[in-house]
């Protein structure tokens, strides 16, 4: 008999200047996507490209022992006002570098060399796995579907983040 995939309580956070509710494809692809592994959706804000608005979402979430994980979606390029990297990195306790080399390698099949303008990033902050993610759909499905869903399932194999934020199987502090 296999174990049971413990499921994860997850906030999504869109960064965009110009979504809304009804426009936000990447910020709803990334929740049908979540849901439909077995997670949670603990919740889902949409906050203009501004480093002390994402900041202050985002250490929110940080603090709340109930949310497990955040995905963020947009502002990590190098156009305008992107400025989701800045705004995270500084919450850190620990920086996944792995997911940015990993999620670049994914993304070349599909982008080809336009992958390097890239700036996603991935860390652990206060027992949260916390991964920025680029704003395009198409991004958060690679990220999902070739990184996240095995990394935040409790039951991949030879180790995965869920683990390491699930209260009863985790280290924290």
């Amino acid at each position: 008999m296999s174990e049971a995939m413990l499921p994860l309580s997850l906030a999504v956070l869109t960064v965009s200047d110009t979504r809304s509710e009804d426009t936000d494809r990447s910020g709803q692809a990334l929740v049908e996507r979540l849901t439909a592994a077995g997670h949670r959706l603990a919740d889902k804000r949409i906050v203009p490209d501004d480093v002390y608005r994402i900041r202050a979402v985002v250490a929110t979430w940080i603090a709340d022992p109930e949310i497990q994980g955040i995905l963020i979606t947009g502002g990590t390029g190098f156009t305008g006002r992107d400025s989701t990297p800045e705004a995270v990195a500084a919450l850190l306790d620990k920086r996944i570098e792995g997911f940015g080399e990993l999620f670049r390698q994914l993304s070349w099949h599909e982008v080809g060399s336009s992958t390097v303008q890239s700036r996603c990033l991935g860390g652990l902050a206060n027992a949260t796995v916390v991964f920025c993610l680029p704003g395009s759909t198409g991004a958060c499905h690679t990220a999902w579907d070739g990184i996240l869903a095995e990394q935040l399932d409790s039951r991949h194999r030879p180790c995965n983040f869920a683990n390491l934020v699930i209260p009863e199987r985790g280290t924290h502090g």
